[in-house]
């Protein structure tokens, strides 16, 4: 089984892209987002045809949004999907910040009381910044600065309160669950065990029990009775001594070699996957100085395996692309960099150039 090829295919990177934004995260069921500019391009690559100024216009409407779900950190979830997805998983998110909350003195009147006032702040439509939002807080005597502030947000997202708004002349904002999501559906949680179980493994390809557990945030016990509860629809195969959960589809063909992605540093080709992720640098050479990579943050795929690093920045000539190989790009696979990098350009609407 060639695991590479399956999971590019299935994470849409390689195969038949999928009409919009709001379908590229329902499919994947959330994408993390903490960048959020490069998040944008790493939806924009499964679209059948997508550019930043598209992008903008789904999030600003809403039809993705942008909240602390899963894990603590952020991610893109599809409009409808982002009550049931809370419901599942904010539990454990909260278990995972227990620490935090009670180092800074946080309970559960605080939050109540915060959410309160969120919901008073952000009635009626309003979208306000987290400037905004911080100094409303402040003058009603609730912690408006520093960590206090981080972590009464998160809550008020966890709890369905609050997720993105428009954003206010680049700037993120706030915005209530209620009004920005009313058509956003709410399940059993058997149901939505099940629904997350299959959307992952279904958009991943071929992962492990660990890979989902760590990508969930969900315990063992729930991610083996979701895997259960969705049996039918996948397999189990052994590769080389490990088990991978396979979704359906067969072994289709990669696309014609040399091809390169350039893929943001949080991509869910990347983030979804722990321990088998080895899969990605299998056959790498020796790479450059380590020291680099906190620079170099995104990813150069070739052929679906990592053979480099890349950072960009826009200057008034266009996007610069500036890369860190691990090995020379030699014969084809220069073109192919040159597509790639195109492909980027297309995004932002702007000349590129890549060095």
């Amino acid at each position: 089984m060639e695991i590479t090829t399956r999971r590019m295919r299935h994470q849409r990177l390689w195969a038949e892209r999928l009409p919009g934004p709001a379908d590229v995260v329902g499919w994947l069921g959330a994408v993390q987002a903490q960048e959020f500019i490069p998040a944008t391009w790493g939806v924009a690559q499964r679209c059948e045809a997508a550019t930043a100024a598209d992008l903008a216009k789904a999030f600003d409407e809403g039809a993705i949004l942008r909240t602390h779900v899963l894990r603590p950190t952020w991610h893109f979830v599809r409009r409808q999907d982002i009550v049931w997805l809370l419901a599942l998983t904010a539990p454990r998110v909260n278990v995972l910040n227990g620490h935090m909350y009670r180092s800074l003195g946080l309970d559960e009147e605080a939050f109540l009381r915060c959410n309160s006032l969120l919901v008073e702040a952000l009635r009626g439509g309003e979208h306000l910044t987290r400037k905004e939002l911080a100094a409303w807080l402040d003058r009603r005597g609730l912690p408006g600065q520093g960590l206090h502030l981080v972590y009464l947000l998160m809550r008020a997202e966890l709890d369905a309160v609050i997720c993105s708004g428009a954003r206010k002349a680049k700037q993120q904002t706030y915005a209530l669950v209620a009004e920005r999501a009313p058509d956003s559906r709410s399940l059993p949680p058997d149901a939505a065990l099940a629904e997350l179980t299959r959307r992952f493994f279904v958009s991943r390809a071929a992962a492990t029990l660990d890979d989902y557990t760590r990508w969930s945030s969900l315990t063992k016990a729930q991610a083996r009775a979701g895997l259960e509860m969705v049996a039918g629809e996948v397999e189990a195969v052994d590769v080389e001594g490990r088990t991978y959960i396979v979704a359906p589809g067969g072994a289709a063909e990669a696309p014609a070699s040399p091809r390169v992605d350039l893929v943001q540093g949080y991509d869910e080709c990347l983030v979804s996957y722990g321990a088998s992720r080895d899969v990605l640098v299998s056959q790498l050479p020796d790479p450059p100085a380590a020291t680099n990579r906190p620079t170099f943050l995104h990813v150069v795929l070739l052929d679906g395996r990592l053979i480099g690093r890349w950072k960009h920045t826009m200057q008034r000539s266009g996007l610069v692309v500036d890369t860190m190989f691990h090995r020379t790009l030699a014969g084809d696979e220069i073109p192919a960099m040159d597509e790639a990098a195109g492909r980027l350009g297309a995004y932002f609407g702007v000349r590129v150039t890549w060095r």
